[in-house]
């Protein structure tokens, strides 16, 4: 019996005390206003970061565009604005639409199908390699300069492995690199 009052006391104690806190969170605080903040004041930027933000993006673009086999963009943007500022804006939105683009390939749910039922992504086990089962001749003809940088396909990202697989289904091979995964996800 105790016990039991013990432990109903122990319990209302906590109450009282997360009540009170509870009033006094609610009376420091107003309901009708937000807390104020203090201003932040943000320094132009130096025609040097500009510059150096405007090379990352420019990077950031050309490393995409390579991934999907794109040519590169020129080191300068069509119609670009003379001024660093429009400047540093243009190229953001360039990368931002290339990355959406080279993290969305025009096959991805198919890709994804075959991958469901070939391999992991990093499968080592040749002739072959990654979740798309690649063998060593289709990474040479489609991903060479993957191939010379990474390894084999069982090193490459997903994407870059789609990619891949984009390039031979825009070649004219279609699905039929993988003839019954193809099959069973309804390509071919």
């Amino acid at each position: 019996m105790s016990s039991k009052l013990t432990l109903a006391l122990a319990c209302a104690c906590a109450l009282v005390i997360a009540l009170t806190g509870a009033a006094t969170l609610r009376a420091e605080t107003t309901p009708g206003e937000p807390p104020a903040e203090p201003e932040v004041q943000t320094p132009l930027l130096k025609q040097a970061e500009r510059q150096r933000l405007i090379d990352r993006w420019r990077h950031e673009t050309w490393r995409w565009q390579r991934m999907m086999g794109e040519r590169r963009l020129l080191r300068e943007l069509k119609n670009a604005p003379a001024e660093l500022g429009p400047k540093l804006t243009a190229w953001k939105r360039v990368a931002a639409r290339t990355r959406y683009k080279a993290q969305n390939p025009p096959h991805k749910l198919q890709w994804l199908c075959i991958h469901r039922y070939e391999g992991s992504w990093t499968d080592p086990n040749g002739p072959y390699y990654g979740g798309l089962q690649m063998d060593l001749s289709f990474q040479r003809a489609y991903g060479g300069d993957l191939l010379q940088r990474k390894g084999t396909a069982d090193r490459w990202t997903p994407l870059e492995q789609m990619w891949v697989a984009e390039r031979a289904h825009r070649a004219g091979r279609g699905f039929y690199p993988w003839p019954n995964t193809a099959r069973y996800c309804g390509l071919i």
